[in-house]
């Protein structure tokens, strides 16, 4: 799409042209690549909290750039995560998903039972680690 410099009668209408300018350069940026990343937090539990915590740190992904991935907002709408066999199918669906995902980011200072068993998947599978506060500081990285 060109943007015209000129209003509909011909005559320069720069203040229009710059709205229209930043508008589609706002709009490329928004569709620019944006990798994926894995949400690493706390479900179980404090299931309000928790859950409100996941969408505060997936919030914070995408401020950063990054497509957030937080199995543990999906899965919980359609499987029971109090069944041991629908817990287990959701966290393989959480291991199938971390796959395609360029970092896993851990979240809390407080590390689950699934939590660490996808820790422990990401460092067996060479992803790369990164770890936050509760407070969205980052406080490491793991190759």
């Amino acid at each position: 799409m060109s943007i015209s410099r000129y209003n509909n009668e011909g005559y320069p209408d720069p203040t229009t042209y710059g709205a229209l300018s930043n508008i589609e350069q706002e709009t490329k940026a928004a569709r620019a690549y944006r990798p994926m990343v894995y949400v690493c937090s706390p479900f179980s539990g404090d299931v309000v909290g928790n859950t409100a915590n996941a969408r505060k740190y997936s919030r914070f992904a995408v401020e950063q750039g990054y497509i957030p991935i937080a199995p543990h907002l999906l899965f919980p709408q359609f499987l029971n995560d109090n069944n041991l066999t629908e817990r287990e199918l959701g966290l393989y669906f959480g291991n199938v998903l971390m796959s395609h995902c360029t970092e896993v980011w851990v979240f809390g200072e407080i590390i689950s039972a699934g939590m660490d068993a996808e820790i422990r998947r990401a460092k067996r599978k060479n992803y790369r680690l990164r770890y936050f506060s509760s407070g969205l500081e980052e406080v490491s990285k793991d190759a």
